[in-house]
């Protein structure tokens, strides 16, 4: 397994994680596929499942490691009856909270989130209804180690981020979102990108949700590109963004968690997603999405991450910079060859962009 630090806090977090929506069976049958992740180097869980059976079975799971685990509770997820509901009452938040905690033996949760907050009326009440402060509270009682939100909107997560509060936030992250298909494909390319960059900077994580589109994306019948992805082709994807330090798939039984892992092993042609080139909207085209696919370079220059670093310098990341003159080749040894542009499925003009990062960063 890979890990990635977070930039507030220095917690070591698997890439993959799990979602929660998905697992089903017994709690026994839920409890083997939750201890099997963790064994495999699991290490991050989220718990809003889309019923509350799961949350018995994690409890299970989590015995006697708490420790070394870490997850993210949504504040206004509620499971009235056992079913998923959605709320801002307070009074009902707490109750759940409560029981959460007792339910899963914890007495804290690494990351407490406001639980999907997606338009500015309903942020509105978040921020000014009680929650926001509670959640506050929590974080100085210790209770919560570090703040977040889950959202599909990229203005309303904006205006999240800059109460300067936020470490880790979850967002829809897939090529059919970015690239404006789907039910949340809410922002243009730019609007979705620049935020992912200004994270990035601000040194707030991202935790990811729908890396397969609800699934869409691994079934060419149902694709919204007309092409079935694959599970390792969506994590890549996911992962290449700036900021995100894991993606949180949802598993129903043990098959499912099998197709996840294989993604660390997976080969460098199981992995390459630049064939989304082929369908991406004109008006995206020119765009580096640091996908790789122009590698190996003749002169060895790491075009994706050298075109990551500039974007992120130009964006306000202060320690971009840095990272990119550590890299052993830096954007002036281009040898404008044309390699890389022959094979750019997105038609980047990498010569004039190695010139031009070249000159912004003086070698």
């Amino acid at each position: 397994m890979e890990y990635r630090t977070l930039p507030h806090g220095g917690e070591k977090i698997s890439v993959i994680g799990l979602g929660a929506g998905s697992l089903s069976g017994t709690r026994d049958e839920m409890a083997a596929v939750l201890n099997a992740a963790i064994e495999n180097g699991i290490n991050y869980f989220d718990l809003a499942p889309s019923v509350q059976a799961p949350l018995y079975a994690y409890g299970e799971a989590f015995a006697g490691r708490r420790n070394r685990l870490f997850t993210q509770m949504h504040f206004g997820a509620v499971y009235k009856g056992g079913e998923y509901g959605w709320t801002r009452d307070l009074d009902e938040i707490k109750e759940q909270i409560s029981w959460n905690f007792r339910t899963l033996k914890m007495d804290y949760t690494d990351f407490g989130f406001i639980h999907c907050v997606d338009d500015a009326e309903d942020l509105e009440k978040v921020l000014k209804g009680g929650l926001w402060d509670y959640m506050k509270d929590l974080k100085a009682d210790g209770v919560i180690r570090h703040l977040g939100f889950s959202s599909h909107d990229p203005t309303i997560a904006r205006r999240v981020l800059d109460t300067g509060l936020v470490d880790l936030f979850m967002f829809s992250i897939n090529p059919a979102y970015d690239y404006q298909k789907g039910e949340y494909a809410i922002g243009e390319n730019a609007q979705r990108a620049a935020l992912y960059r200004d994270c990035e900077s601000m040194g707030v994580g991202i935790s990811v949700m729908k890396p397969f589109a609800g699934g869409q994306l691994l079934d060419g019948r149902r694709s919204l590109f007309g092409r079935a992805l694959t599970h390792a082709q969506c994590f890549r994807y996911a992962l290449d963004r700036p900021a995100v330090l894991t993606v949180l798939p949802g598993v129903r039984d043990m098959a499912d968690l099998h197709e996840v892992l294989h993604f660390m092993d997976a080969t460098p042609e199981e992995i390459d997603y630049s064939v989304i080139g082929e369908f991406m909207p004109r008006d995206a085209e020119g765009i580096c999405v640091y996908c790789n696919h122009c590698q190996p370079c003749p002169a060895g220059l790491n075009v994706g991450l050298i075109n990551k670093y500039y974007d992120l310098a130009r964006a306000g990341d202060e320690l971009a910079r840095g990272h990119y003159m550590k890299l052993p080749v830096h954007a002036g040894a281009c040898l404008r060859c044309g390699h890389c542009e022959s094979r750019c499925p997105f038609h980047v003009k990498q010569e004039e962009r190695m010139r031009e990062i070249g000159e912004y960063f003086g070698r």
